[in-house]
């Protein structure tokens, strides 16, 4: 696998194979293309329970759906977790795949930007669901449009479509 630089990302946007939408050109780096904040997330309900974590474990039980108005900010407290998603939508080539990295600048202040599941198969389409965290001991305020992560492009020895349970995902 190689990573695709900057002129081999906008060679895939010009043909069409790879689609990402909204995107400004500018969003474009040497070697991975920044995502933008959506505007909804899934906060976790305030249970007092014990949840076992096993195949049919469903996190829409667990949290409720929160989306922001224009200007609207959300607080993340220390230790808590939030899904939030992207702005963009992305549909990959099915001889791409992407990893979801965190920017450093949030990470230093203690924000995770995506705690698992950061790759992207082959044939992906829809918006990244990105689970956050807080790892500081402040509060963080987050709004929508700020660049929160960024995908770096893998070209694969091959071809394969992904067809899985969050294909064409729209919401966290």
């Amino acid at each position: 696998m190689a990573v695709l630089s900057h002129d081999e990302i906008i060679k895939l946007l010009d043909s069409g194979e790879l689609k990402i939408a909204p995107l400004n050109r500018q969003q474009i780096g040497p070697g991975s293309i920044d995502l933008r904040l959506g505007s909804v997330f899934r906060v976790f309900k305030k249970i007092n329970k014990i949840v076992t974590v096993d195949d049919f474990t469903d996190y829409m039980d667990l949290t409720d759906e929160i989306k922001l108005k224009k200007d609207q900010k959300l607080l993340i407290q220390p230790g808590e977790l939030v899904h939030g998603i992207t702005l963009e939508k992305i549909s990959l080539p099915d001889n791409i795949s992407a990893r979801i990295d965190g920017r450093s600048r949030f990470a230093r202040i203690g924000l995770l930007t995506h705690v698992s599941s950061g790759f992207m198969q082959p044939g992906t389409v829809g918006k990244i669901v990105l689970e956050m965290a807080n790892l500081s001991p402040i509060a963080l305020s987050i709004k929508p449009n700020t660049k929160i992560c960024q995908i770096v492009l893998d070209e694969l020895k091959g071809r394969a479509k992904y067809a899985g349970k969050f294909i064409n995902q729209s919401k966290p």
